[in-house]
C-alpha cells in the first residue's frame, strides 16, 4: 500500500513546497483526542533514513516517519474547498472509528502506538 495525493492536493503540497522551499508534506499521527491519534500534517525540510516516500507524478512528495506508517499507510489525502475553509482531508481505510468532534481517530492498532 502507500500514501497517495489526490491531483488538487498534490498541487497543493508543490505550491507550499515551492514557495517554502521544502521537500515536501511531512504526514503522520500523534496520540491525541479522545479517540486515541490526530494527523500530523506540516512542510518536511529533510528526510529521515527511516522515513517512507511517496511521490505523485506531479513530484509533490509525501514523507511519512516510519512510527506513523502502520497507520496511514493507504490513506488518500485530497485537498477540499468549502466557502471560504481550504483544508486537507484524509481518507484513511484502517480508521475503525473518530471521535464525535472529528479531531482523533482510532485503528485497531492504537494501543500498539
Amino acid at each position: 500500500m502507500a500514501v497517495q495525493l489526490t491531483a488538487p492536493a498534490a498541487e497543493r503540497v508543490r505550491q507550499f513546497a515551492t514557495a517554502e522551499q521544502a521537500v515536501g508534506l511531512r504526514f503522520g499521527v500523534k496520540k491525541s483526542g479522545c479517540s486515541g491519534f490526530a494527523y500530523r500534517v506540516e512542510l518536511a525540510r529533510d528526510i529521515q533514513p527511516d522515513d517512507a516516500v511517496f511521490e505523485h507524478p506531479s513530484g509533490a512528495r509525501v514523507i511519512v516517519d516510519a512510527a506513523s506508517l502502520p497507520y496511514v499507510d493507504g490513506t488518500e489525502i485530497d485537498f477540499a474547498q468549502q466557502g471560504i475553509n481550504r483544508n486537507f482531508v484524509f481518507h484513511n481505510p484502517r480508521v475503525t472509528a473518530e471521535c464525535g468532534c472529528g479531531e482523533s481517530f482510532s485503528t485497531e492498532k492504537t494501543a500498539d502506538f
